[in-house]
This record gives C-alpha cells, structure tokens and sequence, in this order.
C-alpha cells in the first residue's frame, strides 16, 4: 500500500479522532490505533459515534451490517476498517479526478 495514502488517511482522520497519533506507515497499524477509539465512542456516546458515520459517509447499510453481524469482540475493529477503507478510497477518488 502506498505510504501516502496510509499518511493521508491518517491526517484525514485525526480531524475526527484529536487521540489518533499523528504518524502511520501501514493500514493494519492504522485500524488498529483506531479500533480502541471506536470502541470507547460505542460504550459512551454512540450518537456522536453514528453522526461521525454519518459525515465520513461510511453507509448505513455497512454499519447496520457490522453491527448486528459482526462478533461482538470485533465489531470496533471492524467499524474502524470500514472507516479506513471508505476514508482512502475518498482520499484515491480525490487523487484520480483532481489530475
């Protein structure tokens, strides 16, 4: 995976998560730094957590589908993989049609 794409993400990221760390050079690491910051936003303020969905436009069919399908002990991660994939491929479409 392309370095700046995973940074660029990040960057994108901190706006809505201010204790995500600043640097990440691979997805997984990424997912990972994310996945604790989901799960406490789902344990204490889940309407915040569904209008951030809401503005990364992460899709309720995904979200519904993660929620209601996923393992319990997975389902932060999974939500922070969903928000990491939709968030680069926003930063991918941006990149295609501003050239």
């Amino acid at each position: 995976m392309e370095l700046s794409i995973v940074q660029d993400t990040a960057h994108l990221l901190k706006k809505e998560f201010d204790n995500l760390p600043d640097k990440f050079y691979e997805k997984h690491d990424l997912v990972e730094a994310l996945r604790p910051l989901i799960q406490e936003m789902l344990n204490r303020d889940v309407e915040r957590f569904l209008q951030l969905c809401y503005r990364i436009d992460l899709g309720e069919e995904k979200l519904k589908r993660i929620l209601h399908e996923s393992e319990p002990e997975r389902v932060g991660l999974d939500l922070a993989a969903a928000i990491v994939d939709r968030q680069m491929l926003k930063i991918q479409l941006r990149r295609k049609y501003s050239t």
